[in-house]
């Protein structure tokens, strides 16, 4: 598994260095319905859908005219009373775009902020260990470990560039979301997790290092 995340994050580099339009398809399925209207949030157990899921997302042009109406009607989908959520990116939607939407539990008023072309740029070696789900796998939840500290490129819906260091929980949405644009599911860091070894600092439950492995 790990080998498929290292290609994963090596492709979305390259697959960011041109940002692509929305494609006439995604047109038709953004167009649907209106901006107060939520999308289908495709699932894991649909084998369709999972394949959307999986793949890798290419940057968004900025510029696109469709890109007002997406980040609407995600918004509209996250915060659908029915099925709520504190974060959605646009593979969950079915478009294959960088883009998601992150509840700012860091920020008063924990406001929803729209992120677009979002990257992490370092991640802290301490881990945070806590409790995920998400929208697009059903009944699963499990501890993942995280890291506690990380930096993030994006734009925000202006345009403007932002470069900011994030921690705690709001962190932890970040990575899960930027991962489902990599085409990773949360039960796939699961997997990765069980294959190596940790030590907890100074006791704490939910705080991690990676143990490096003995030489033989």
């Amino acid at each position: 598994m790990k080998k498929y995340i290292m290609l994963g994050v090596a492709l979305l580099v390259f697959a960011s260095l041109q940002a692509q339009n929305i494609t006439e398809a995604d047109n038709q399925l953004i167009n649907e319905g209106g901006a107060q209207t939520p999308m289908r949030v495709l699932q894991t157990t649909n084998p369709k859908d999972k394949m959307v899921l999986q793949t890798l997302s290419a940057d968004v042009n900025l510029k696109d005219e469709m890109l007002p109406l997406l980040i609407q009607r995600m918004y509209s989908t996250v915060t659908d009373t029915l099925n709520p959520g504190v974060g959605i990116a646009a593979p969950q939607v079915g478009i294959n775009k960088n883009v998601i939407w992150v509840q700012r539990f860091d920020k008063q008023g924990e406001p929803f902020e729209v992120y677009l072309n979002p990257k992490i740029t370092w991640q802290s070696a301490l881990l945070r260990k806590g409790p995920e789900g998400c929208l697009s796998i059903p009944d699963i939840r499990g501890d993942v470990l995280r890291s506690y500290t990380i930096r993030i490129t994006y734009y925000d819906k202006d345009g403007k560039y932002h470069d900011e260091i994030v921690e705690g929980f709001t962190a932890v949405i970040f990575q899960h979301e930027i991962d489902h644009l990599l085409g990773i599911l949360f039960t796939d860091r699961l997997e990765q997790q069980e294959q190596k070894h940790y030590t907890p600092i100074n006791g704490e439950v939910n705080l991690f290092l990676e143990k490096p492995l003995k030489r033989q």
